[in-house]
């Protein structure tokens, strides 16, 4: 398959990165293009995995055109710019090619479908963080499978793939459910982006851990009474998310590496839009739970303070205001 990346940032640079050291035919299109030229890609992982690419070896573009001949499209860009992705993809995919939403929330697909007619557009999700380092350096600080919705043979081609170049992929009939899970894991961004520690150093510390068990638990609530059923992720399992979080110390030790790997230099996508003074995704991530909490009756006041701290960061351009677990605790009280 001739393969694409549109919005090729941390996570896409980390995707395409891999499949072309696989040996795969990948174009990608972003605008750190000058920074890929100039280091090529280094791409590492939490388990110590290295993969250097030199310069040559990666065509990296800034027009969406040099897309135009991919059989498949991975889309990676925000969730807040799919509106205009699916308006520059438009007139330059190729009828019949497959597109993929490899985005956070739970709407992105829905956006480029309606942008993307004649096209197969599969919703995905990747569970794990990319942080850029700097100098065509990605790396991934967590664990866990790819998940791609299952669409024809366009699914199980791109699962070959993906799998050739040491994803785990696993599909599904239904990724909705799958979306709002990730969703309900990924309202820490907002946490670990307001303390701007590392996620391990984070969740060490219990004051942290209990913040994040409420806002998960208003999360849930909202899911029940919209009649949406969590679903396991790998080895996480959202509902029991709250009472792991709770848990003394020892004891979420133990529990929690059993469920996923972070590396002591991971953080979150959010802390890294603070510190670069670009807007969160926020809106699609808080913001999807308190839309969902007015829809059906259900209270958020923690998701509600998440929100507008965030909201206040990004409008004071400082980066993280390092919130202390007792400081954040005390604003959401």
């Amino acid at each position: 398959m001739r393969l694409g990346v549109f919005g090729a940032g941390s996570i896409g640079c980390y995707l395409g990165g891999r499949l072309i050291a696989a040996g795969q035919d990948v174009t990608l299109v972003g605008r750190m293009g000058s920074e890929v030229k100039a280091h090529g890609l280094t791409l590492t992982d939490y388990a110590g995995a290295r993969v250097q690419l030199a310069p040559a070896q990666v065509r990296y573009f800034d027009e969406v055109s040099a897309l135009a001949d991919c059989d498949a499209v991975l889309v990676t860009v925000k969730g807040t710019a799919t509106r205009e992705a699916g308006a520059a993809l438009a007139p330059v995919v190729k009828p019949g090619a497959v597109v993929v939403s490899f985005q956070n929330g739970v709407t992105n697909a829905d956006t480029l479908r309606a942008a993307l007619p004649g096209r197969t557009l599969l919703a995905g999700m990747v569970p794990f963080n990319v942080v850029h380092k700097g100098s065509g350096h990605f790396h991934n600080g967590t664990s866990g499978p790819l998940e791609l919705e299952r669409g024809s043979g366009a699914s199980a081609e791109l699962q070959r793939v993906l799998q050739q170049a040491g994803f785990a992929v696993v599909l599904h009939d239904d990724l909705r459910r799958v979306q709002w899970s990730k969703l309900l894991i990924n309202l820490n961004n907002a946490v670990n982006a307001l303390a701007g520690v590392p996620l391990r150093e984070q969740l060490a510390d219990r004051g942290y851990r209990l913040v994040m068990a409420g806002v998960v638990r208003e999360g849930l609530s909202c899911l029940r009474a919209a009649g949406l059923q969590p679903v396991r992720l790998g080895r996480l399992v959202p509902s029991l998310a709250p009472a792991v979080l709770s848990l003394p110390d020892w004891l979420f030790f133990r529990v929690a590496a059993a469920m996923v790997k972070v590396d002591p230099s991971a953080r979150s996508s959010m802390w890294e839009d603070l510190d670069r003074h670009r807007l969160t995704e926020i809106e699609l991530l808080n913001g999807e739970i308190i839309r969902l909490g007015q829809a059906h009756g259900v209270a958020t006041p923690l998701n509600r303070k998440l929100y507008e701290l965030v909201r206040i960061a990004e409008r004071d351009k400082r980066g993280s205001p390092q919130l202390s677990a007792q400081a954040l605790r005390a604003a959401l009280a």
